[in-house]
């Protein structure tokens, strides 16, 4: 979403949602259209064949894949262990199973084994080699401590808070913004450019001599790009930007992250019409930020974003985002659901998406 225009420089489980307001300008007719639809599948193909590492008994393999080129673990079994995609910091592990869902705002429920982390480094081909990796997987290989998943859900309605040692509430059920009481900007309800520090209330000291100062209003408030702002940068430690150009990191809005150069992109953005819309959503994978386009007051801008949560029980790739209709984080129906698949509002809006 916008940035602040003045220069400022895990819950795992079952969740429950608590519904509320609707917002005045978004296109009704739109995200009624909720029909089946179809995307293109492709072959990710084979880069390199498989080779193995560790003893007999504990034997790991490892493979090369394209689109986007990444290498895979892969178990005595057979079975995927882990992910690593070239240029990401953003790492996908198999660990035990877990079921994200939201009863009162969704039938769709997401279980799921994957656990997503950052690594210290962007991952290179051959990286597995190198101490800092070996270090880190070791780790985490069959960690149960909170993960970007996790930081995610501590911010849903009804998330209980959760304080640091100096009384900071970091977690907690957090709103998207505050209400719109003048009737401007085309009747939404809730007001846009509540970052992650607003949410915490504390001054925020940026990487380039920048510090955010709070708004009062906005306190347990993150707007779309506050709530992925606070998951992976104020509690997953990935850099931040004070804005959309100073310094280097995550930039402050939906836009400035999808045309940055920061990590990868999985599905490229080609414009930000109807006819952009990518088809190979097949290429995504949990935790992949996905960008939208879904209002027409923001010129050539993208003015969404949301993060990829996996498919549901029936089949539905998901994602999770911060919204206005349900004020706050959600995996939620109101407004349009929470699909990337078929035709409804969100699967016909989005434009690309991006692996940091």
């Amino acid at each position: 979403m916008a940035g602040k225009k003045k220069s400022r420089p895990v819950v795992t489980g079952l969740v429950l949602l608590a519904l509320v307001g609707t917002s005045g300008y978004l296109t009704v007719e739109l995200r009624k259209q909720e029909d089946p639809g179809i995307t293109e599948v492709r072959n990710v193909g084979v880069l390199e064949g498989g080779r193995s590492t560790g003893d007999s008994e504990g034997r790991t393999t490892w493979s090369r894949l394209e689109n986007p080129a990444r290498s895979v673990l892969r178990g005595a079994d057979g079975q995927i262990k882990a992910v690593f995609t070239d240029g990401a910091r953003m790492a996908t592990l198999t660990g035990p199973a877990r079921t994200f869902q939201e009863p009162a705002s969704t039938a769709s429920k997401v279980s799921t084994t994957d656990w997503v982390r950052l690594m210290p480094e962007p991952w290179t081909k051959g990286a597995e080699k190198k101490k800092w990796f070996k270090d880190w997987y070791a780790e985490y290989q069959d960690s149960k401590e909170d993960d970007i998943f996790a930081f995610a859900f501590q911010y849903v309605a009804g998330a209980p808070e959760k304080k640091d040692e100096q009384g900071v509430v970091y977690a907690g059920d957090a709103n998207f913004g505050p209400l719109n009481t003048t009737g401007a900007e085309g009747g939404d309800l809730r007001l846009e450019q509540s970052d992650f520090y607003d949410y915490l209330q504390v001054p925020y000291p940026f990487r380039d001599g920048t510090v955010g100062q709070p708004e009062a209003m906005r306190t347990k408030s993150i707007d779309c790009s506050g709530f992925i702002r606070m998951v992976l940068g104020y509690r997953a430690r990935f850099p931040l930007m004070s804005t959309d150009t100073s310094g280097d990191g995550l930039p402050r809005t939906a836009n400035g992250m999808a045309r940055s150069k920061v990590g990868v992109d999985i599905l490229p953005l080609t414009g930000i019409s109807a006819k952009d819309r990518p088809s190979a959503i097949d290429q995504l994978q949990p935790g992949d930020l996905v960008f939208f386009k879904l209002d027409t007051r923001t010129g050539e801008r993208l003015d969404h974003v949301g993060m990829v949560l996996g498919h549901d029980t029936e089949g539905h790739l998901i994602f999770v985002s911060s919204r206005e209709e349900v004020n706050g984080p959600t995996i939620g129906d109101v407004g349009g659901v929470s699909r990337l698949d078929g035709n409804g509002y969100y699967a016909k809006t989005l434009r690309s998406a991006k692996r940091l």
